[in-house]
Order: C-alpha cells, then sequence, then structure tokens
C-alpha cells in the first residue's frame, strides 16, 4: 500500500488519482502507523516552504516522515516534497526543513527574461539511468510548477536536471529516498512510468 502524507500542503487528489490509475492500492493519510507500515511512502508538496513545515509540525508528522524516508522503504517527494528534503529554503530562511540531503533550495533568477513561477513542460536530462528513471527516454518532458530549485546537492544524488535560468537540480536518489521538483502525476506517459517504477522499488 502506498502512504499519500496528508500534512496539510499537498496536491493529494492528482497523486491519488494518478496511483489509482495504474492500479497501485494506496490511501491519503496522516496516520502515523498507516505510515511507517506503508510499503511505499509518497511526500506531496503544493505551496511555501515555512507553511508546509508549520504544517507538519502542528500536525506532529516531523518525526514521522523523517523515520519513514530513513526507513529503507520506496520514498518519493515531489515538488515542495523534493524541496522540504533539505535544510533550508530561500523562500523561508528562518524556517528549518526536515534535512536528510545536502544542498540548497533558492529562488529561480528573475534577470534571465523568463517567467518566474516556472510553469510548464520542461525536459529533464537523465543522470541516474536506473531507478525512477528505468527506461524513461533522456531529455524526456516532465510538468512543473516551482519559483525555488535546488542547487548544490550532492553528485552521487542527481538524478536529473533542467534548464531554466540555471541548472535545476529537478530529480534525485539516495538510495530508495527519492524526489522530484516536477510532477510526474502531471507529465503524461513519461510521468506514469516514474511512478510505475517507484512501485517496482523495494524496501
Amino acid at each position: 500500500m502506498v502512504a499519500i502524507i496528508d500534512y496539510g500542503a499537498g496536491n493529494l487528489m492528482s497523486v491519488k488519482k494518478a496511483l489509482d490509475y495504474i492500479g497501485a492500492e494506496n490511501e491519503i493519510t496522516m496516520d502515523k502507523a498507516k505510515i511507517l507500515s506503508a510499503s511505499h511512502i509518497i511526500l506531496p508538496g503544493v505551496g511555501s516552504f515555512g507553511d508546509a513545515m508549520k504544517s507538519m509540525e502542528n500536525r506532529g508528522l516531523v518525526d514521522t516522515v523523517k523515520a519513514a524516508a530513513l526507513s529503507g522503504k520506496p520514498f518519493l517527494g515531489i515538488c515542495l516534497g523534493l524541496q522540504l528534503l533539505f535544510a533550508k529554503s530561500d523562500e523561508s530562511k528562518d524556517i528549518n526543513g526536515l534535512s536528510l540531503l545536502n544542498g540548497k533550495i533558492v529562488s529561480i533568477p528573475k534577470n534571465k527574461g523568463l517567467k518566474v513561477p516556472h510553469i510548464g513542460w520542461n525536459s529533464v536530462s537523465i543522470k541516474q539511468k536506473s531507478g525512477i528513471f528505468k527506461d524513461i527516454p533522456d531529455d524526456s518532458y516532465f510538468y512543473f510548477v516551482h519559483s525555488y530549485y535546488l542547487k548544490e546537492a550532492d553528485e552521487k544524488d542527481v538524478a536529473g536536471t533542467a534548464e531554466y535560468g540555471a541548472e535545476i537540480q529537478c530529480a534525485v536518489q539516495h538510495g530508495n529516498l527519492c524526489a522530484t521538483q516536477f510532477h510526474p502525476e502531471k507529465s503524461g506517459e513519461a510521468g506514469l512510468m516514474l511512478l510505475k517504477n517507484f512501485l517496482a522499488l523495494e524496501g
């Protein structure tokens, strides 16, 4: 069973619908026992870094999310769910994130003549051909909605990059801990393949 973590700041239903479509048993939940007993865990996210962390703290889920991410079970952060895996974000400099991976969350440059937030389809240069990107062609297109992005992650963790005013480290894989800045659930066939690959990972 896939646990979709409900911490009050997530694009929950679109993730659920995508999992339903590919036939994956799943549940939106804030129940700690269900999250920790699930075979696969997804941390979605839409909104601001600070508000999301406060909401997670208010629901008493910070330690549960950390435990799930470090459990060795397949764990996938989506969009803001990727950013929350890191210690800090320029969006909310006084708020601590989950501090599970090394890297910085910074704002997309606004002096490049590009619209911010970055909304729309972008090709992804795939750096890790296994795991969540197994059998997905390099430079496949995925759907993005964000104003902040990951940089300076550990090189061995970077699974995909995109270009939008800067090199965006848009996917990471650290063992079974995975995350994408883009929304696989809104990314057509490539996104569904990524979700299927995630479900095929074993804890």
